[in-house]
């Protein structure tokens, strides 16, 4: 072997690390073994910077079926079907390669919901990219968005499985480090739920999926790491992913889970087969023993180390009752996807690795677990904070027509057709409500006659002037986003994206936000079921904004109290529910007009933000049309739903000049007929929910009048719908 110090480095370890190796083992460890230990024991593998804080999160409900700590979370949507959904991060491996780094972000995610037993029905993705209006990095994420937006759609199109929603953002905090975080959700039957153990001696251990090749190697180490200069020399690093392979595999695992042949399945994710074995080993308490040689391979001379840390794509590991193999093998080989037996599970509590008939690693399971590393790491509050939060809001020298264009058709608002017409929506037949329709997505579940709503959402600005604040929000918008269409916003999955935590700014903000999710889940009665942390997110010293990025997974139970956003109908009435306040902290309003991010970000009441829920629950039909208040504030909400519907608007707000692009938190526009007043005056009361009336719809094609903006029905749909596209096309 190398020279130790230098081995340690390589694999991200430390001297104590490797003093805890040799205890473990009682004796120093070979190159196989110092791999395992490396990837196992990796940010991304062991949550060691993390995990203290996640520990605070609530994860329990009467519906919660599987909580964090398998491949994914499972929830009870009735009628004995379950939904299964996660979300996971590419960061790094999306900066280096997009195209790749994208679709097999998008390939894991599926892997963990059909491992689960499920049916993968929707994706929506969480996307940010750095200023594609500045010359110095245009060129650069212009070139990254057109990658990864195709990576998603290809994947996923070949998959066979819609792309139904997300969000995109840009901000320069990922100049030099993009965010892709990939959500899908699956149905399955209660009762036909797999988990992730291999537990029953002499149970036989399957590797089924596409041959192992060196891609990948160092992927999960890769991600527990900021990225520098030689970050381009990394592509080794990102894997390659073939959908038409896996889109096999998810076919053969359905039809095996139909049948009792398997004690339990497990993607071969971050680690590849190192993680897989150790993780369903651990989970029953059990010992496995592999024969590395009888690994497919793809590529000749492979070797131990190798073969346990590749993460090429689209493998399973497969822990099948005894006597069954020959059963499962049938099943994958009428599918034309490789099968082997590669070993079998013990009572000795170790992993034995054997290549060629020679035991090449043999670790102890428990301990290697039990010994991962917790960090508790420096914290400190930065102290640029302060600064940018005694801020005083100076209303801008531009009209309210000057600022409105510039916020419509803005990276962050315009329409991103460009980017969702890539994705095939409709497939499954099960959309109901898709990209580019206003707040949540939704699908109909065939097999109990229930809807689901879905929403990504985190505003990184409020999370970096304040990440505790910004927590609770992106819960809270999320669940709002869900509660617009007329569901009960039920749990959440999330994903922690924050910069490198050798930083103790970095850790305080990552300690904040967690707080903040933690309490507002609570709060809100929507328990966190699972979910991913994204640390190392770090380019050249620079640090993102901390981004929390929160999935909410809501139910609607009838069709009737299904809400959109377009608006329905001439002489129909316009309605903000909730407080109005003078909210420009983080807002896009100083971002577009003055190019400032500063202030305090508006505040939350979340007994206030639960209360509106449930009034929108209640409201059934006679809400007609309904979206959220978020960036660009009321404009922008409204101009959205007259885009949405057709229909012009007049509005008058009778506040000072800016707060129309006020951001104010639990507020919601809403479209209602005249003669039902007398309900929204109940359910006000009833919820103690104060409102507006702003407002009137006017004809199809009118102007959008709000205040003193006033703009023709084509001249805002050339901002809004053609900004976009003209951008990425030039």
């Amino acid at each position: 072997m190398q020279n130790i110090q230098d081995v340690l480095k390589n694999h991200k370890l430390s001297v104590e690390d490797y003093e805890n190796i040799k205890k473990i083992l009682g004796r120093v460890p070979n190159i196989v073994e110092i791999g395992i230990f490396s990837a196992m024991w990796s940010e991304h593998c062991s949550y060691k910077s993390s995990k203290i804080y996640l520990r605070n999160f609530p994860t329990s409900a009467p519906y919660v079926v599987q909580g964090p700590g398998e491949n994914a979370g499972i929830i009870d949507i009735g009628g004995g079907y379950c939904a299964v959904f996660k979300m996971e991060s590419h960061n790094h491996p999306s900066f280096i390669e997009p195209y790749a780094g994208a679709a097999t972000g998008v390939g894991g995610i599926l892997r963990d919901i059909f491992t689960m037993g499920a049916r993968p029905v929707a994706s929506l993705d969480s996307i940010r990219f750095g200023d594609i209006l500045d010359s110095k990095h245009a060129k650069k994420h212009k070139y990254l968005v057109r990658g990864v937006v195709a990576g998603i759609g290809d994947y996923g199109n070949c998959m066979g499985i819609p792309t139904i929603g997300g969000e995109t953002s840009f901000e320069s905090c990922y100049n030099g480090n993009i965010l892709v975080n990939a959500f899908n959700l699956g149905i399955v039957k209660k009762e036909n739920i797999f988990y992730g153990k291999a537990k029953g001696v002499g149970n036989p251990i399957i590797y089924v999926g596409s041959k192992t090749g060196r891609d990948g190697l160092g992927g999960a180490v890769m991600s527990s790491d900021s990225f520098n200069e030689e970050s381009k020399n990394l592509r080794p690093t990102v894997q390659v992913g073939d959908p038409f392979s896996e889109k096999l595999l998810l076919e053969a695992c359905l039809e095996l889970f139909k049948k009792d042949l398997i004690i339990g399945i497990q993607d071969m994710g971050a680690a590849g087969l190192t993680s897989s074995s150790f993780e369903m080993a651990s989970r029953a308490g059990s010992g496995m023993k592999m024969h590395l040689d009888k690994v497919p391979t793809r590529e000749e001379n492979m070797t131990p180390y190798e073969l346990m840390l590749s993460e090429s794509q689209e493998r399973m590991l497969i822990c099948a009752k005894n006597g069954k193999e020959n059963e499962v093998i049938e099943i994958f080989n009428k599918w034309e996807i490789d099968v082997a037996v590669i070993g079998e599970v013990t009572d000795s509590g170790n992993m034995e690795l054997f290549f060629n008939g020679e035991i090449c690693a043999n670790i102890p399971i428990a301990p290697l677990s039990d010994a991962a590393p917790v960090l508790h790491r420096p914290i400190e509050k930065p102290q640029y904070l302060d600064n940018l939060q005694n801020f005083t809001f100076i209303p801008s020298q531009k009209s309210q027509n000057e600022i409105f264009r510039e916020l419509l058709g803005s990276p962050d608002i315009c329409d991103k057709s460009w980017i969702y017409n890539q994705y095939d929506s409709t497939i499954l037949t099960n959309t109901i409500l898709g990209s580019g329709s206003g707040d949540a997505s939704v699908i109909r579940v065939k097999e109990n006659g229930k809807f689901l709503a879905m929403s990504l959402y985190c505003n990184p600005r409020y999370c970096y002037l304040d990440p505790r604040e910004g927590g609770k929000i992106a819960v809270a918008t999320a669940g709002r986003n869900c509660a617009t269409r007329g569901a009960k916003p039920l749990s959440i999955t999330d994903c922690l994206n924050f910069g490198s935590p050798d930083n103790p700014n970095v850790m305080w903000q990552f300690k904040e936000a967690c707080e903040g999710i933690a309490e507002a889940c609570e709060i809100l009665q929507t328990p966190v079921v699972s979910g991913n942390v994204s640390l190392y997110n770090q380019s050249e010293q620079i640090d993102i904004y901390p981004t929390p990025s929160i999935g909410m997974v809501g139910i609607i139970d009838k069709i009737e109290n299904l809400k959109d956003s377009a608006l329905k109908q001439k002489g129909h009435i316009l309605v903000v529910l909730g407080e109005l306040r003078e909210d420009f902290g983080g807002s896009l309003l100083l971002k577009i007009s003055r190019n400032q991010i500063a202030g305090i970000p508006p505040k939350i009441n979340l007994y206030k933000e639960l209360a509106l829920w449930k009034l929108l629950q209640e409201s059934g039909e006679f809400i007609k049309s309904a979206k959220s208040v978020k960036e660009g504030g009321i404009a922008i909400a409204l101009t959205k739903m007259a885009l949405l519907g057709g229909f012009g608007i007049d509005v008058e707000m009778d506040i000072s000049k800016d707060m129309i692009f006020s951001e104010s938190q639990s507020c919601v526009c809403i479209e209602i007929n005249e003669n039902k007043l007398n309900r929204l005056n109940e359910l006000s009361n009833k919820f103690s929910i104060p409102y507006k009336i702003i407002g009137k719809v006017t004809q199809k094609g009118a102007n959008i009048n709000i205040d003193s903006v006033a703009i023709t029905q084509n001249e805002v749909r050339k901002l809004y719908f053609d900004t976009f596209s003209t951008l990425m096309n030039n």
